[in-house]
């Protein structure tokens, strides 16, 4: 599949600019009894733990703000982890080995990075809705964090990199 490289680019900013609408809805749960606001609820290793940290949010008067913030979570996966998925289809079909490489790399990296994040985002989100934790679901979300962090970072770093040796290798020729 040839996929152009302005729309590979225009997922992969849009992923962007959503990651930066989802963190500032992520901001109202930190609080002084969440100090790590969603990212604790992300690994929170059991029920006990998601049970005390919804009870926190609710005290604190946060009874929408984890739905939506989780929702828009949902919604920044995809357009990110499409848009490496789009950028690596785009630069593994490039003539450059480099870029082919970047590409599968970019491509890899997208597609661990979807499965892992809606994985976890939604034994998250299945808890928040029961507003009850759930040791399995806990377990699965804490688990799966780690690998979505860096398969995240990995995905950003090799477009980014895709992206500045296609700029200049473009200039050279």
């Amino acid at each position: 599949m040839i996929v152009s490289k302005r729309t590979a680019i225009i997922w992969w900013v849009g992923g962007l600019i959503a990651f930066g609408i989802t963190l500032y809805f992520h901001i109202p749960l930190i609080t002084d009894s969440v100090p790590g606001g969603i990212g604790e609820h992300q690994s929170a290793p059991d029920a006990a733990t998601v049970d005390a940290i919804q009870q926190s949010w609710r005290s604190d008067g946060l009874v929408n703000e984890p739905v939506i913030a989780m929702v828009t979570d949902l919604i920044f996966i995809g357009i990110y982890g499409v848009g490496c998925v789009l950028a690596g289809l785009h630069y593994r079909a490039r003539s450059s080995a480099i870029l082919r490489l970047l590409g599968w790399g970019a491509l890899v990296s997208g597609a661990v990075f979807l499965i892992t994040d809606y994985g976890e985002t939604i034994a998250q989100f299945i808890q928040l809705m029961r507003f009850t934790g759930d040791d399995d679901l806990a377990g699965l979300a804490s688990t799966l964090r780690p690998v979505k962090m860096a398969s995240w970072i990995a995905g950003f770093v090799t477009v980014l990199i895709a992206l500045v040796v296609d700029r200049f290798s473009s200039r050279a020729a």
